[in-house]
């Protein structure tokens, strides 16, 4: 995110580069960037003439080069976007010789989504000294809620970790998604308020009661009555809560809580980096690690494999997600 808003910055303050490559995993921060650059580099009046979009699979990398090579009309530079790149995956490297000698009049940019560049090809090493080259990285369910936090922060909002973690429950890591939801909220919650699993619930249709969240805590605690309640709601609406996502749930929650038994310092701060998790949801891992000792949790662990293993369908007929549920918690609980 530092990397970003140095990108930005740059462009801002008048230091544009003439080639832009962003690529990875994560398609969130290569659109934002390409938007940025498209919105930003040139004023409005100038963009009909000097501003050209192109789609990867509409276009060869000659037609890129002709199109990056003409100067720009009644403005100091153009600005040539090249949108899905990624489909130019099999004749990248014909760009090397623009990327030796680019165009100075010329912003061209590449958002090369959903992969990246061998770092060992000439094009890549050419793009990493000549040109803004960008990596946007997946992130992992686990940094999902800090980036949720600071970048509502940087809007003059906040959230409660439950409420972030109900939005990284139900969408995982996918950022673009996660950022609509949020920019829901924003509109109809004013600039200042702290977003609560109530608003979650209210405004994106996430229960805030009846979730994988709300499931894994009860187990921990050994709430034998919620978690029976919160599975027959999964069982009434199995499309919404899939039984392979909450048995992966309960299965991480487990393996984390393996990993807790074995701490030495349980302080929340070494819990918190160790387990990857939110300092708020520690107390979820103190309380599971009195209720179950680590000979209980390794069964529960196996258990839950082969739950997954039933759920799929391998080596048994179909099993309905009400009766696997309920096998589920009566072995956890027993």
């Amino acid at each position: 995110m530092d990397e970003v808003i140095q990108i930005t910055k740059d462009i801002k303050s008048g230091n544009i580069k003439p080639i832009y490559f962003f690529m990875g995993e994560e398609p969130y921060y290569i659109d934002k960037l390409t938007e940025f650059i498209e919105d930003n580099v040139l004023q409005e009046h100038e963009r009909d003439f000097n501003q050209t979009i192109i789609y990867g699979r509409d276009a060869s990398i000659e037609d890129i080069v002709s199109t990056a090579k003409r100067f720009p009309m009644m403005a100091d530079r153009q600005v040539v976007i090249v949108k899905e790149a990624q489909d130019l995956v099999k004749t990248i490297d014909k760009l090397e010789s623009y990327i030796e000698n680019p165009q100075p009049t010329t912003v061209l940019v590449f958002a090369y989504k959903y992969k990246t560049l061998d770092k060992r090809k000439k094009v890549t090493k050419l793009l990493a000294k000549n040109a803004v080259l960008f990596e946007s990285k997946k992130l992992y369910e686990n940094q999902v809620g800090d980036w949720i936090k600071r970048t509502l922060s940087g809007k003059g909002y906040s959230i409660e970790p439950k409420a972030a973690a109900m939005l990284v429950e139900f969408l995982g890591s996918d950022l673009s998604k996660i950022s609509n939801e949020l920019d829901k909220l924003k509109i109809i919650l004013p600039k200042g308020h702290t977003f609560s699993p109530q608003d979650v619930e209210e405004n994106i249709g996430i229960s805030k009661d009846y979730n994988n969240f709300e499931l894994r805590k009860a187990i921990g605690e050994k709430d034998q009555l919620k978690a029976y309640k919160i599975a027959e709601y999964f069982s009434q609406n199995p499309k919404d809560n899939p039984i392979v996502l909450t048995t992966g749930m309960v299965f991480g929650f487990f393996s984390q809580l393996l990993q807790y038994h074995g701490l030495k310092d349980k302080s929340k701060q070494n819990v918190a980096s160790v387990l990857k998790v939110n300092p708020f949801f520690v107390k979820d891992y103190e309380v599971a690690f009195r209720n179950y000792p680590m000979k209980k949790v390794s069964i529960i662990i196996a258990v839950l494999r082969d739950i997954d293993v039933k759920s799929k369908g391998v080596g048994s007929n179909s099993i309905p997600q009400r009766d696997l549920l309920n096998e589920m918690l009566v072995k956890l609980f027993s």
